[in-house]
């Protein structure tokens, strides 16, 4: 080979091996980048809707306070006091669209504007429940007042009902204290939450009824079901009837404190092209650098040939004389073997260093098959191990589907750190308990499985023993900011092959002897048997 040629394979290897290398790189991070880039924009919208449905809880909550205290003072039960009130309290709250009180007959004795005064509105829902107690009404349009409030253009004006009773010496309802308050204030809580989240392209907010239908959104959905399950709370990757995808958070209002709440759900949804574009910047990043690295590398690498090549050609010209018995020829000495060695080392340290790339993907392959929270095995792992342990004739595995009993509640009431707190203790546990052979994983949420594999011949473990263990750790204490929390276990079991020779079905029946450990009272272990197939069978 002549140094031409030498020089350019090294060139040619050098940019493939380099832009080879950073391409597949590039390609794993983007993958993963994508992944983690959905997973947080998808937990900001539910963490974004849960913000505003605990705005308007917030808000709700407040007014229909507002108006039960005043409903105590007894003065308002005085026509000219009652109106001297209301137009203090309508001036000062532009929110307030109409404020009026009635008398034990329905009719109107004061109100905000004079509208309605006089007029008897002994059949309105916010006079026949106020009487009763403290009410809060759902939104809906104006009717008595309908032409009578300012409103947007082109729109029918709507309220929000609160009223309360106002009570004689002897407790005895004697009329009602009621608010229509404007719908806009609605409107601007979400204007006013989306001006601070400028920067967050295609994001939109919706409010729903607690039928589903749009409260607020895009005029052309308002009084339309949104195309997608509201009832499920949490995000999710949706396509919208517009025929695009987006990442979509959803969360219910609960109320507060003793205000129950109208059923109302939040609703944000951001385009998923600006996952797809982050991701499309990162890659074309990557692409760039490698090609950038593989010139320099090439170039290097042309240079380097070069080196090599000339005391090979000084020794081959030195061997040519020699050959044609030209006298007083010797070999140079021209340093070939530092070259080499040279070459040697950095080659040793090249595979090294790919030695340690290989390690480093092999780590990152680890870390996906680990539930980041509880540290154990995760799905993907599980059923890749239950698949591998009983893909042979020989051979037994126990299944034992796990599910924590009383973990919303903490959920709920201490919040999702707490919550972490439970799981990560529950998860330690669990990893005390079994054999080395045996994979105790969390699937997700409070929900674990175990696989119990063991050889031909070998006797099948004691699972009721070994469930009474799993129980009795789970019902331990767990210490959250000083306060000792508990939650129990049910249990399913089942066995392959002798429930099924399919480990699909198996895995089906020891799911189905979890919910009935579930129906029998929680906090216990039930092994399926072909009774509970017959019982859940249809009946002629």
């Amino acid at each position: 080979m002549n140094s031409l040629g030498l020089r350019a394979t090294v060139a040619v290897t050098t940019a493939i091996l380099v832009l080879g290398l950073t391409l597949a790189k590039g390609l794993f991070v983007t993958s993963q980048a994508e992944h983690t880039l959905t997973r947080e924009i998808g937990d900001f919208m539910t963490e974004l809707a849960r913000s505003l449905a605990r705005q308007l809880d917030q808000t709700m909550w407040g007014r229909a306070n507002q108006i039960a205290a005043l409903s105590q003072i007894d003065s308002l039960k005085d026509p000219a006091v009652a109106q001297a009130t209301i137009d203090e309290l309508k001036r000062r709250d532009p929110t307030i669209a109409w404020m009026g009180a009635t008398n034990r007959q329905g009719d109107v004795v004061a109100a905000s504007g004079n509208l309605l005064l006089g007029k008897n509105v002994v059949t309105r829902p916010v006079h026949v429940e106020g009487m009763k107690g403290l009410f809060v009404g759902d939104v809906h349009e104006a009717v008595a007042l309908k032409g009578k409030v300012p409103h947007l253009p082109g729109e029918t004006p709507k309220f929000v009902d609160v009223s309360a009773p106002l009570r004689d010496m002897g407790g005895t309802a004697v009329g009602v204290l009621a608010v229509h308050y404007s719908w806009d204030w609605a409107r601007t809580t979400l204007r006013d939450l989306t001006a601070s989240l400028k920067g967050r392209e295609g994001l939109a907010l919706y409010i729903l009824s607690a039928d589903g239908n749009v409260l607020i959104g895009p005029d052309e959905m308002v009084g339309k079901p949104l195309p997608l399950d509201w009832r499920t709370e949490g995000w999710s990757i949706a396509r919208w009837a517009d025929g695009a995808t987006y990442l979509t958070g959803v969360a219910h209002g609960r109320g507060l404190y003793d205000y129950a709440g109208l059923g109302w759900t939040a609703v944000a949804r951001q385009p998923i092209r600006v996952v797809e574009a982050e991701t499309g910047r990162l890659r074309t990043t990557i692409v760039v650098a490698g090609a950038v690295l593989a010139a320099l590398f090439s170039a290097l690498g042309w240079f380097a040939a070069g080196r090599i090549a000339r005391p090979l050609v000084a020794i081959t010209e030195a061997a040519e004389r020699i050959r044609r018995g030209e006298g007083g020829v010797a070999i140079p000495n021209v340093g070939g073997s530092t070259e080499i060695g040279r070459l040697s080392a950095a080659l040793r340290d090249l595979i090294e260093s790919l030695t340690n790339k290989d390690a480093a993907l092999m780590r990152l392959e680890d870390i996906a098959y680990e539930d980041r929270l509880t540290a154990l095995p995760n799905r993907r792992y599980f059923e890749q191990y239950v698949e591998a342990s009983t893909s042979g004739s020989d051979g037994a595995a126990t299944m034992m589907y796990i599910d924590l009993d009383g973990f919303k509640p903490i959920n709920d009431r201490l919040g999702h750190d707490a919550g972490d707190v439970v799981l990560r203790q529950v998860g330690g546990r669990l990893a005390t308990i079994f054999r080395d052979d045996d994979v105790v994983a969390r699937l997700g949420g409070d929900e674990f499985a175990a696989v119990l594999p063991r050889p031909s011949g070998k006797p099948a473990p004691d699972t009721k023993e070994l469930a009474a263990r799993i129980i009795a750790a789970v019902n331990e204490p767990v210490s959250i900011g000083g306060e000792a929390v508990r939650v129990g276990c049910s249990i399913g079991v089942a066995s392959w092959p002798e429930d099924s020779a399919e480990i699909a079905v198996v895995i089906r029946r020891a799911d189905e002897a979890l919910y009935k450990a579930k129906r029998d009272g929680r906090n216990r272990a039930v092994r399926w048997t072909p009774a509970m197939a017959a019982a859940d069978a249809p009946t002629a």
